[in-house]
């Protein structure tokens, strides 16, 4: 399945110079893998949370852990579909590198981030309907503090290539392990 979720993109200076010069396969390849913004991100999990017939089907609840599913997979970014039960989390974790939004399309989550050395831990309530972008140094821990379930979609460009963990620490945030592709 292949949802084609990716929003439409102007030409630049770039590709046009290139086209003018007749260099055109080359500017659209270095195009293609130019990293989506944030907000870019923020518009597709938005668009995709509007039409629940395009993922809810998908979605399963495991009592063991979150549960996932990769809904997109293009070069330039990938989208993801996430369940959450009351009490699970995906601890302080980083995107690898990449640029990612996520929103709650069911249910409400929280989100814990570090906002700097003078203010401290920041928690959001992240209601349904509510979408999250961020740049590629974020880190951060979403959790299930409610009482039912959430269903949450997530978009990272590019497309995760490892994860980093950490726990927090009176120091700060302190690495604890790495995991990639072969462990999702």
């Amino acid at each position: 399945m292949s949802l084609d979720l990716a929003p439409d993109r102007p030409p630049t200076a770039v590709t046009e110079a290139a086209a003018v010069s007749g260099d055109v396969a080359v500017s659209a390849a270095e195009e293609a893998r130019a990293p989506l913004t944030p907000n870019a991100l923020r518009a597709i999990v938005r668009e995709l949370a509007e039409r629940p017939d395009q993922w809810i089907h998908h979605v399963r609840l495991s009592t063991d852990e979150r549960w996932y599913r990769r809904l997109v997979a293009d070069d330039d970014h990938e989208v993801w579909l996430i369940s959450w039960l009351p009490g699970q989390s995906t601890g302080f974790h980083d995107h690898g590198g990449s640029r990612g939004a996520f929103t709650v399309a069911l249910g409400e989550l929280e989100e814990l981030s570090l906002g700097g050395p003078d203010q401290g831990l920041l928690i959001r309530r992240v209601p349904a309907g509510t979408a999250r972008a961020f740049g590629p140094e974020y880190v951060h821990d979403v959790r299930n503090t409610a009482s039912g379930p959430a269903v949450t979609l997530h978009a990272y460009s590019p497309p995760l290539s490892s994860m980093a963990h950490y726990d927090l620490r009176a120091g700060g945030l302190v690495r604890t392990s790495e995991e990639g592709p072969q462990q999702w």
